[in-house]
């Protein structure tokens, strides 16, 4: 049945889009984009690109990173942690934890601030960066060649708008359901001829559409509660230079993510669950946890009728707070004709604290004991893991600066075109330390307690941060100790780049272009993690490394870790362009990312790079004329090595205190192949505009090294399968109508965008780590310039149809037995109401 709508629009668009004459070209064709650092139009630039106006940014309600994936054929994001610290996947090319970004995000040409810590956090585009635009630009393949920090996915460029000539703005006000209000205002200002100001805010807040039945903390979870704040100031110092100081700051304060527990590992709870996924192992921390999240979440579901979009919390206070602010210089001098200069320096700070249950679970000690005897900790709450921040700072504490040089050159008869230059990155620690505190509930083993048989132990806190806890366990004694882990972290990264490209017309129809790019990059990592031991709820800790010596604090069990690689990359290609409105390419490009480390882990982890051979065939038509539009077709193979792949760790038993982690390793190769299709045709009043991804990978083999005390490590795909978060179909389809009415009437236009994505692995270790096909709708109707006045209306609705989907699971499985579901948004609609002035 999902299928169904799928292969209906297809059908219908192929047949429209072969049924357009290609003699013409539309407007479309004539959108300015950045992807090679210059100028260009869409048309001329020899690369697979899907470009957002800033209409359709607000019609499409896109207000994060996790939005704009929604609609992007080959864009797909891991909301684990909730939309807010989304991470991007492009073409197959996914960012585990701890791992560099494979999809770099770049705000008025300067990339994300760095933000390495034990949750997803920063690097990319977070909330309140959407608004005021002039547009977003989706490049896919390696772009390593000339954008400052490597990557093997893409990149995600936000264009904001730049302050004008003209005194003008707007107030715009949206109200919707979940108690949404959003509130944007924008004023430009030219305070002289040659210096202008451009003022932006935007300010949203709605309830959660989880909702919490548990009693216990918030009422929702997946709200959205943020300011942002954005001030340009443009400064033409001569008719030659130009200065561009762009300052913003964002900060957001919500409940958090939350997922739905929907299966256990326990009879009469596991539902669905392949055979090939057999019950936990004896003595295992799940064959306690799982029949617990079985008698107990799952039997309150089933018995009071949890609706989809129900959980259960026993958090006392869960929150994700986010802030963060930048401040960007970019003096661009026009040294001739033929000679362009260009500086971009920047200076970012991220600040990230998260608390919540990892498990998404909601357990209490049962009434009996291993024994079969009452425990006296019955009834008190706990947590498989959770994570606090530290009481001196946040979970991510980060601070990032940039210099870019470039020189922008053309030659008088136009035939030679290059930009070349260099790039520094620092990044490094706003405070000593960041670090976090997580209560872990685990099963010792007899090595541990001297007892003939595992006794199941955890911490029942009020107050983890300052550590008033009281240890709980499965033989209700006070002498078993409970277990949380304290680490201390810091970061500091260089990078260091030289970069040059060019392209040459051999003719005005044939052009051949060459870049090289030689990177230097480091990171140092220092970590210094405690065990901190309860027994008879007062605390005692030690380093995790050495157990034998006390540890006041993190700094008393510092270790340093440091990551080196020095990488070329580079890019060959060439294009034809038979008449003005096709233009055909082929190119070759080397994609890297770079390698990183893990402090947090009780024993520091690092990594190497990774590495792509990326090779792509494309094509673009434009027509115009009484239909008008444009065909974008690409087709592109991907050998992948070194991959940076998850290794999830489980403890075997053999190590006491031992608790679940994950690694990162380079264990994997890959192939990545596709075909991508973007086009639109307009006629009249009539529009519609396509875009599918056709995309096939595949894990030809993942090697990781043993960890001791660990069974040997899964990860997110097995090998002959599809890698994470890389569909097979994903399609856009967006039809709109502009009414026929008189101009004095304004403009009255209706549009939808239905999009399907195919089924996904999540994680192939989990028995629900297959994520289920979607179709969704999004509608907008707008009436701009009502009445001929300079108000602007419009009724939108995402999600229309209401549709019941994950966009990740928890991947708890292995570790406690059970599994939860990261849940999609649910139907939201809304009026919004914007007044111009001075257009």
């Amino acid at each position: 049945m999902r299928h169904t709508p799928f292969k209906l629009v297809l059908v219908v668009t192929t047949a429209l889009c072969g049924a357009v004459p290609v003699y013409a070209q539309d407007a479309g064709g004539d959108i300015v984009v950045t992807a090679r650092r210059t100028e260009e139009r869409l048309q001329d630039v020899p690369i697979s690109i899907t470009v957002y106006s800033d209409k359709q940014i607000s019609n499409k309600n896109i207000v994060s990173g996790a939005d704009l994936a929604t609609f992007t054929p080959s864009l797909s994001a891991n909301s684990r942690y909730g939309s807010e610290t989304a991470t991007f996947a492009i073409r197959g090319f996914v960012q585990e934890n701890f791992t560099s970004p494979s999809v770099a995000t770049y705000f008025a040409d300067v990339v994300g601030p760095r933000a390495q810590g034990g949750t997803s956090g920063g690097n990319g585009a977070g909330v309140g960066q959407f608004f005021d635009l002039q547009n977003v630009q989706v490049l896919k393949g390696p772009q390593g060649t000339l954008f400052g920090r490597n990557t093997t996915g893409g990149a995600v460029l936000i264009v904001p708008q730049k302050p004008t000539d003209n005194l003008e703005g707007y107030v715009e006000g949206s109200y919707g359901n979940l108690g949404m209000y959003r509130f944007q205002g924008v004023l430009n200002v030219p305070l002289a001829d040659t210096f202008k100001v451009r003022l932006g805010v935007d300010r949203q807040k709605r309830d959660g559409y989880i909702h919490n039945q548990s009693g216990i903390g918030p009422k929702d979870y997946g709200d959205v509660d943020y300011w942002a704040f954005r001030l340009g100031i443009l400064a033409e110092l001569t008719p030659d230079i130009e200065n561009y100081t762009l300052a913003r700051y964002s900060r957001s304060d919500t409940n958090g993510p939350y997922g739905r527990l929907i299966a256990a590992n326990a009879t009469g709870c596991r539902d669905g669950v392949p055979s090939s996924f057999p019950a936990p192992s004896a003595g295992s921390t799940a064959s306690y946890l799982a029949p617990l999240a079985c008698s107990q979440y799952l039997a309150r579901a089933k018995a009071q009728g949890y609706g989809y979009w129900d959980v259960e919390s026993n958090a006392l206070d869960p929150f994700l707070k986010i802030n963060q602010w930048a401040i960007s210089n970019t003096t661009t001098w026009n040294v001739s004709d033929s000679i362009t200069l260009k500086n971009i320096a920047s200076y970012q700070e991220f600040k990230q604290s998260q608390s919540y249950n990892i498990g998404s679970d909601n357990y209490v000690m049962p009434a009996l004991t291993v024994l079969g005897t009452p425990n006296p900790f019955a009834g008190m709450p706990f947590t498989w893991v959770g994570l606090n921040p530290d009481v001196n700072a946040g979970n991510i504490e980060q601070w990032t600066a940039t210099e870019e040089f470039q020189v922008q050159g053309r030659t008088a008869d136009g035939r030679l075109n290059y930009v070349l230059g260099g790039y520094y990155e620092k990044s490094g620690p706003t405070s000593p330390f960041q670090g976090s505190y997580s209560p872990i509930s685990t099963m010792l083993p007899s090595a541990s307690t001297g007892l003939p048989f595992p006794v199941f132990t955890s911490l029942s806190c009020t107050d983890a941060r300052n550590l008033v806890c009281t240890n709980i366990n499965s033989l209700g004694s006070p002498q078993i100790p409970g277990i949380m882990q304290n680490s201390l972290t810091r970061y500091r990264y260089r990078n260091a780049g030289l970069f040059a490209q060019a392209t040459y017309k051999l003719t005005d129809q044939f052009s051949l272009t060459g870049g090289i790019r030689y990177t230097m990059d480091k990171v140092l990592g220092q970590g210094g993690t405690r065990t901190i031991m309860f027994t008879n709820s007062v605390p005692v800790a030690v380093c995790a490394t050495n157990s034998s010596k006390p540890a006041a604090s993190g700094e008393d069990c510092l270790t340093s870790i440091t990551q080196k690689s020095n990488k070329p990359t580079w890019l060959l290609g060439v294009d034809f362009k038979p008449i003005s409105d096709m233009l055909l390419y082929a190119k070759y490009a080397r994609g890297y990312r770079q390698g990183n480390v893990n402090a947090s882990n009780t024993i520091p982890i690092e990594w190497g790079p990774e590495k792509v051979d990326s090779y792509e065939l494309g094509a673009k038509f434009s027509y115009r004329g009484g239909v008008s539009g444009y065909i974008n077709l690409s087709a592109f193979y991907n050998d992948f090595s070194d991959q940076q792949l998850a290794a999830n760790l489980i403890p075997d038993g053999s190590v006491p205190n031992a608790s679940p982690s994950q690694g990162i390793v380079n264990a994997g190769k890959s192939r990545i192949q596709g075909l991508e299709v973007d086009a639109s045709a307009n006629t009249g009043g009539l529009g519609v505009a396509v875009g599918y991804t056709y995309l096939d990978t595949k894990l030809k083999s993942y090697s990781p090294p043993n960890f001791v005390g660990y069974l040997p490590p899964t990860t997110g795909s097995k090998v002959g399968g599809p890698l994470p978060l890389s569909p097979k179909h994903k399609l856009t389809v967006t039809p709109s109508y502009t009414l026929p009415v008189d101009d004095s009437l304004g403009e009255i236009n209706v549009s939808a965008t239905f999009v399907y994505t195919s089924t996904q692995v999540a994680a192939a270790d989990s028995p629900f780590g297959i994520l289920p096909s979607t179709s969704i709708w999004n509608a907008n109707l707008s009436w701009n310039s009502v009445a001929g006045s300079p108000i602007d209306l419009a009724a939108f609705v995402t999600n229309l149809t209401n549709e019941k989907y994950p966009v990740f699971i928890g991947n708890s499985w292995n570790s406690t037995g059970s599994e939860s579901l990261i849940l999609g948004q649910s139907r939201m609609y809304g009026l919004r109401l914007r007044y111009s002035f001075g257009q």
